[in-house]
């Protein structure tokens, strides 16, 4: 058996992260109210957090990068061919599709996020930026359309975990906490080593910059 660093820790932590600031931000959309200004700057922290994973795509430990896991429909299609295939350390071809989509689909939130307008007490920095005909649409997207995407999406992901655990009999999860996995065959390993993370705090501080700027000069 080989363990695998699978997971580097700025992976791990954009992930829990990211579960953090969604719930966040469920819940403050719920409420509504005074709570809107944390629902705000989650948007934003999730932002700076999309950025960051999209460089760390490029950047990042071996089965972070998008060229690792990100595949076309042919080996999408041989994989479902093949049932009995050795697991994958990082993401299989699926579940490289159920990330692409749940970062996409994020992305898309926040961004009819940022020019949405409720016409009541709370709108977007960039809502005065464009059109009042593009303000609705994204308000109507962001309200009745994004929000229960991402909720199909992420019950989606958790179903996975479930199958894999209980049909397949591999948990996920605690790879996601530790980074490690154990496997039968050799792997390649992540790249996770303190010159890493502090290449990953600087990009992340990066991408946090820009967005607070953003929100400034919108402002």
């Amino acid at each position: 058996m080989n363990k695998v660093r699978v997971w580097d820790l700025p992976t791990r932590v954009f992930h829990w992260g990211l579960v953090l600031c969604l719930v966040g931000l469920v819940v403050t959309g719920k409420i509504g109210g005074e709570t809107m200004a944390w629902h705000f700057r989650l948007g934003y922290t999730v932002l700076s957090l999309l950025l960051f994973r999209l460089v760390w795509g490029f950047m990042g430990g071996h089965w972070s990068r998008f060229n690792v896991f990100v595949v076309g429909p042919g080996a999408i299609w041989r994989y479902l061919q093949v049932r009995d295939a050795s697991p994958s350390a990082g993401h299989n071809p699926l579940g490289a599709l159920s990330v692409l989509a749940l970062l996409g689909f994020a992305v898309l939130q926040v961004a009819t996020g940022l020019i949405s307008d409720d016409e009541i007490a709370t709108s977007g920095p960039l809502a005065k930026m464009v059109s009042g005909a593009w303000v609705g649409k994204a308000t109507y997207y962001h309200n009745a359309i994004g929000q229960y995407v991402l909720y199909a999406l992420v019950l989606l992901h958790l179903v996975a975990m479930v199958f894999y655990r209980f049909k397949r009999k591999v948990n996920l999860v605690p790879a996601m906490w530790h980074g490690d996995r154990t496997l039968a065959d050799a792997h390649t390993s992540a790249r996770d080593d303190g010159k890493s993370r502090l290449v990953a705090l600087v990009v992340f501080s990066v991408c946090a910059g820009l967005v607070t700027g953003l929100v400034q000069w919108a402002g």
